[in-house]
C-alpha cells in the first residue's frame, strides 16, 4: 500500500511563502505533483514533475511555484512565493507507480491577510 504523507501547509500573508512536501513510501514512482482544491471547484492541476525532472506548471502559477523532487527519497516540494488570496484551497500531492495515482490526505493552505 502507497501512502503519500504530506506538510507544510498553513496560514501567510498576501505576497508570503509556504514550501509544501510530500514523502511517497515506497519506489519507482514516475510522475509525482500537486493538485488543489478550493471550496466549491473541481480539484485542479497545480505542477507535475516527471522522473527524469521534467516540469510542467498551471499558468497562474508559472514564475510564482517551483517544483522539485528528490528522487531517491520519493519526496516532492513545492515551493510558493508571492502568494495570493485565489491560491488559498486544499493542496493534494500525488504520485503515479506503475500506472495507477496515489494521492495524499490534502494540506490546507490560506492566504488571507
Amino acid at each position: 500500500q502507497v501512502q503519500l504523507v504530506e506538510s507544510g501547509g498553513g496560514l501567510v500573508q498576501p505576497g508570503g511563502s509556504l514550501r509544501l512536501s510530500c514523502a511517497a513510501a515506497g519506489s519507482d514512482f514516475n510522475n509525482m505533483g500537486w493538485y488543489r482544491q478550493a471550496p466549491g471547484k473541481e480539484r485542479d492541476l497545480v505542477a507535475t514533475i516527471t522522473w527524469d525532472g521534467r516540469t510542467n506548471y498551471e499558468d497562474s502559477v508559472k514564475g510564482r511555484f517551483t517544483i522539485s523532487r528528490d528522487g531517491a527519497k520519493n519526496t516532492v516540494l513545492l515551493q510558493m512565493n508571492s502568494l495570493k488570496p485565489e491560491d488559498t484551497a486544499v493542496y493534494y500531492c500525488y504520485a503515479v507507480q506503475r500506472g495507477y495515482a496515489y494521492w495524499g490526505q490534502g494540506t490546507q493552505v490560506t492566504v488571507s491577510s
